[in-house]
């Protein structure tokens, strides 16, 4: 029979084991607290502080995908210029969207971008297209503009940043095997970001929206 000391430290250290064993389980458990930010009012002066979220969190989980919706081109070029050394795609307008053959971002900035260091991308609006050609034409809602309806429910910026992810797939300008992070605005500027596993519009509900980096609290 083995001495008392050693029967002891044996069960001491079984309990020490498990006890072990269940604090690691226990923490794996609990969840994961970040913070978001928020914006009482709809501005302008919110792209700075969205960008600089964003930088944040791109680099913390070392995302190098980062995709912004521009409609003229001022938030995109400030894009081009903040995020050096990343795979910055601007999102403009599709052609024709307000002027048959014309795109509201102009070559000239189109041009600054670029030369940032920046993408564009100019394409059919995933949310459009045949959808609203029919909604224009016989005042009935198709299911594309149903979707994007529902997304503006968390805002407009939201709808934009699920809306360019397709885009962007769909034209092969983002990987498909990682995380990306989207840019939008409620109208001007830049003040909503979200972390999505993107999808090709295809298989559109295959899109996760995983993190919300920032958003307006009102609309």
């Amino acid at each position: 029979m083995l001495p008392f000391y050693i029967i002891y430290l044996s069960s001491l250290r079984a309990q020490l084991y498990f006890a072990s064993r269940e604090e690691k389980y226990r923490c794996a458990l609990l969840p994961t607290e970040k913070s978001i930010v928020y914006f009482d009012k709809l501005s302008e002066e919110n792209v700075l502080p969205t960008f600089i979220a964003v930088k944040k969190r791109a680099d913390e989980l070392g995302i190098r995908d980062i995709l912004v919706a521009s409609t003229q081109g001022s938030v995109g070029l400030r894009a081009a210029e903040f995020f050096k050394g990343y795979n910055l795609v601007v999102v403009a307008h599709s052609q024709g969207f307000r002027e048959p053959g014309k795109n509201e971002m102009s070559y000239e900035v189109q041009g600054k971008i670029r030369t940032a260091g920046g993408k564009i991308l100019v394409t059919g609006h995933a949310f459009a297209g045949v959808s609203r050609a029919i909604n224009r034409k016989f005042n009935t809602l198709g299911p594309a503009e149903l979707a994007a309806n529902v997304l503006r429910m968390f805002g407009q910026g939201m709808k934009v940043c699920v809306e360019i992810t397709y885009m962007a797939a769909d034209s092969g300008m983002i990987p498909m095997t990682g995380d990306i992070i989207a840019i939008a605005g409620s109208g001007r500027g830049a003040d909503t970001a979200v972390i999505i596993k993107p999808a090709h519009l295809s298989e559109m509900f295959d899109l996760y929206i995983k993190e919300i980096i920032a958003k307006p609290t009102t609309k």
